[in-house]
């Protein structure tokens, strides 16, 4: 049997629910909001899978949907979102892989946005740096200096 290329978005969109959520989780910090994104990109892709010619690239393409889903409620909602410890443990799905210490995923929270996308996706999503760079549609180079900007930042701010 031949499995289209919507076939194995559906099949992706499932088996990654939750790392969906934690993304959208990390850009917004409410759970009803994060849940709403997570949706919005899920219609969309479904939407507009048929000019997705590559089915090798649904990873990196449903990650930029969900990043732009994510941009645009909190360019909508105009506000700055700030992180709260207490929900980060009560609403974040953890897996042994994914179990960083608070105190870091603090830290990276606070990170630029532009930063803290890359970070997010490179450690907690487990992408490579040509991933992030297709899924946010950023020259490759770009994604290496935000990196290791961003980690000498954190560095910066752990041994402080």
């Amino acid at each position: 049997m031949n499995t289209t290329i919507y076939d194995k978005l559906i099949e992706y969109i499932l088996q990654n629910q939750n790392k969906f959520y934690r993304i959208a989780y990390c850009y917004v910090y409410q759970k009803e909001a994060a849940m709403d994104i997570v949706q919005n990109a899920i219609c969309k892709a479904l939407e507009n899978y048929p000019g997705l010619r590559n089915e090798n690239a649904i990873k990196t393409w449903f990650y930029r949907i969900l990043i732009n889903e994510s941009l645009t409620y909190l360019r909508k909602v105009k506000r700055e979102i700030l992180c709260d410890p207490s929900e980060i443990r009560e609403d974040i799905y953890f897996e042994e892989a994914y179990e960083p210490k608070l105190e870091v995923y603090q830290l990276v929270c606070n990170l630029p946005e532009q930063m803290k996308s890359i970070v997010i996706l490179h450690y907690f999503e487990e992408l490579t740096l040509k991933e992030i760079s297709e899924a946010l549609d950023v020259n490759l180079n770009t994604v290496k200096t935000r990196l290791y900007a961003a980690l000498k930042r954190l560095k910066k701010k752990m041994s402080s």
